[in-house]
């Protein structure tokens, strides 16, 4: 076993309507049992937050996304100023526990351990709708109901919490910047593509969920609606076919068939078992979830072989990562 290595923590942030919670999530890593050596956010092309982050923050580098607009191009920009061993994302609305940098490096004393992931815990702006099923938490950006309750390998992360050695994530590329949210967009998996290409390029390596390694994730009230449900569920399908387009698709797909075929069917018989709140409604959302993924994929399908008729060639992989500069504020 290893000794631990080193941490840098990256948070990304695209606009000063959520200050609070940026502020609130850097807090919450400077205070935390075991500090990371280093600390850096990346403002998504926003001269305002920019401006407003250099002139108040202190003890963080504060860097511009030098890469395309996007989460991907500002946690590209994050890991390449980043000085760790192992560099860890959290979301700029998520405040980590204490405990979570060192229950994340506990894991890194397995050399097999490239990657390790923990539990993002719904913060409810408003209280939790009835009918919102805990398996569709992801839509949310959160652990959801058929995760692993105990350490374990998994195939992806959620990305308001993970991390992983930064040796993995250069030789990988880095995150794809034509995948996952733009602003408000709420398109994703660009996690579980890099996911997917990093133990793909190295047989044996081992992504490990973790759910000691906690954070708690902001859910405002315009993310508890129906149409932001059907929303999120529809752009998921739309990310999952790229996802198949450019990787495995068996492999792409795998933690989805078990969801399917497992998770899926064990929620519909518990919301409509008797003494439930809203079964109807929850059982109807869990349908309306399913129905707007699937309408997705296919139509994300139905565009990725359009595309590939149109450019025949496999999809180019993610260019190597270059230096970014960048300087203690």
């Amino acid at each position: 076993m290893n000794s631990a290595p080193s941490l840098s923590v990256v948070v990304c942030a695209y606009t000063v309507d959520r200050w609070e919670d940026l502020q609130a999530a850097l807090v919450s890593v400077q205070s935390q049992r075991r500090p990371p050596e280093d600390i850096v956010l990346v403002v998504d092309h926003c001269p305002e937050l920019q401006r407003l982050a250099d002139r108040m923050l202190h003890g963080v580098r504060v860097l511009p996304n030098q890469r395309r607009k996007g989460l991907s191009g500002a946690r590209n920009t994050g890991v390449e100023a980043a000085s760790g061993d192992v560099v860890a994302f959290l979301d700029d609305d998520a405040a980590a526990h204490p405990s979570w940098t060192e229950r994340l490096l506990n894991d890194y004393r397995d050399p097999d351990v490239v990657g390790v992931g923990g539990l993002v815990v719904p913060w409810w702006e408003t209280e939790r709708p009835a009918w919102f099923p805990p398996e569709f938490d992801w839509v949310v950006g959160c652990s959801y109901r058929g995760l692993p309750e105990e350490p374990a390998p998994v195939r992806n992360f959620i990305g308001a919490n993970m991390s992983f050695r930064k040796d993995a994530l250069r030789a990988a590329g880095g995150f794809r910047t034509d995948l996952g949210r733009v602003g408000a967009r709420p398109l994703g998996c660009e996690e579980t593509e890099l996911c997917l290409r990093i133990t793909s390029r190295r047989p044996g390596a081992v992504l490990l969920h973790d759910p000691s390694a906690a954070v708690r994730h902001r859910v405002p009230a315009a993310r508890a609606t129906w149409s932001y449900f059907r929303a999120r569920c529809y752009a998921e399908g739309l990310s999952k076919a790229l996802v198949a387009r450019y990787g495995d698709g068996s492999a792409a797909l795998s933690s989805e068939r078990v969801y399917l075929t497992s998770t899926l069917p064990r929620a519909f018989r518990e919301a409509l078992h008797p003494g439930r709140p809203a079964p109807a409604r929850t059982a109807l959302a869990l349908a309306l979830g399913v129905g707007a993924t699937f309408l997705g994929y296919a139509v994300g399908s139905v565009r990725a072989r359009r595309s590939a008729v149109r450019s025949p060639r496999r999809p180019a992989e993610p260019p190597s990562l270059g230096p970014v500069q960048g300087s203690p504020a």
